[in-house]
């Protein structure tokens, strides 16, 4: 989960990707453009990596990284995906069929144990969506195994102390469907799929009224300190372009906690949830509405809570419309 917030540093950077998959780290040369697709680079956080083929056997980490593969047709390439049982809103998805026809291997951590026994060759995950420097489970780590690795551009690393985050979520997004539609040779499919979303996230901004936009606070999770989601965590772009003002926007971040004082103090006019793991988004919202502190919120007092999956929430093919579902509920919450 991407609450986790161990930091770790840049030393990733130069080790995405090796032969296990046909790629490779490489220089800055430009991309082949003889017949055949193959050689194809691409940048992946920072790091240009060539691939000779296609992968055939992705691992993937968490529900809105197998559904871009999913997404992009890509079934055929994987081994199996690993991910909690988020099934909220599965049966709606045009994609969904992917669950089915891919292998589950694990709705517990990934580790190497996992990919070894899948017959790996390639690892899609995140920096703190199953990367992670403290349980050893790094690209680096990977490729001294023969594994290479693709890492979640919601998660990249960067700036003092490895804080995440280098482009807009949406953009995020964008970026991966486009790395992956060349590394796979589905660069029609990868082209199309962005060019929908942008169409759906353009049609939800054109209905969101002139005027004051709605102060929109992510909750997460946490009841000592919420996590929330900063500038560079999905529900900036899903709050922003649905209408609505991130009040936790100005955090060079993306998931990260905050001080209920800090919660207060920016007033929010409405609450999303974040609804996933072990408590209920029913627990989360009855939590915020009997909290005292926030009692004279504007969200709590005017009961203005909406929930949306986690899916929707982190980097996936849900975002889009995620923005449209909260455009929607904000066009009725705008303050007069």
């Amino acid at each position: 989960m991407p609450a986790r917030l161990a930091r770790s540093t840049l030393a990733f950077l130069t080790v995405v990707a090796l032969a296990g998959c046909g790629a490779r780290v490489t220089g800055a040369e430009p991309e082949s453009t003889g017949a055949g697709h193959y050689p194809v680079t691409v940048d992946n956080c920072g790091v240009r990596t060539t691939f000779d083929r296609a992968p055939r056997r992705v691992v993937t980490n968490d529900v809105g990284i197998a559904e871009i593969m999913f997404a992009l047709g890509l079934e055929k390439h994987m081994a199996g995906y690993v991910a909690p049982d988020y099934k909220s809103r599965r049966g709606k998805l045009p994609w969904q069929d992917g669950y089915r026809k891919v292998r589950l291997l694990s709705r517990k951590q990934i580790n190497k144990e996992m990919v070894l026994d899948a017959k790996a060759d390639l690892v899609f995950a995140g920096w703190n969506y199953g990367f992670g420097e403290g349980e050893g489970f790094t690209p680096e780590g990977l490729r001294k195994l023969g594994i290479g690795s693709y890492v979640l551009t919601e998660s990249c690393h960067s700036g003092p102390g490895g804080r995440r985050g280098v482009m807009p979520p949406l953009e995020a997004l964008y970026t991966d469907l486009t790395n992956l539609g060349k590394i796979f040779d589905v660069e029609d499919r990868a082209r199309a799929l962005v060019a929908g979303f942008r169409k759906q996230v353009a049609d939800a901004r054109a209905t969101v009224p002139a005027g004051k936009r709605p102060k929109v606070f992510l909750y997460d999770s946490g009841q000592d300190q919420p996590v929330t989601a900063g500038r560079f965590a999905g529900p900036q772009d899903i709050i922003t372009k649905a209408g609505g003002e991130n009040v936790m926007g100005d955090l060079q971040d993306t998931w990260t906690t905050v001080g209920w004082e800090t919660v207060v103090r920016r007033g929010p006019e409405v609450i999303v949830i974040n609804d996933y793991g072990d408590v209920s988004a029913e627990k989360k919202r009855d939590f915020l509405l009997s909290y005292p502190p926030l009692a004279d919120v504007p969200a709590i007092r005017d009961k203005r809570v909406f929930v949306l999956d986690y899916a929707d929430l982190v980097e996936s093919p849900r975002n889009p419309a995620a923005v449209a579902d909260l455009a929607r509920y904000l066009r009725q919450a705008r303050p007069a």
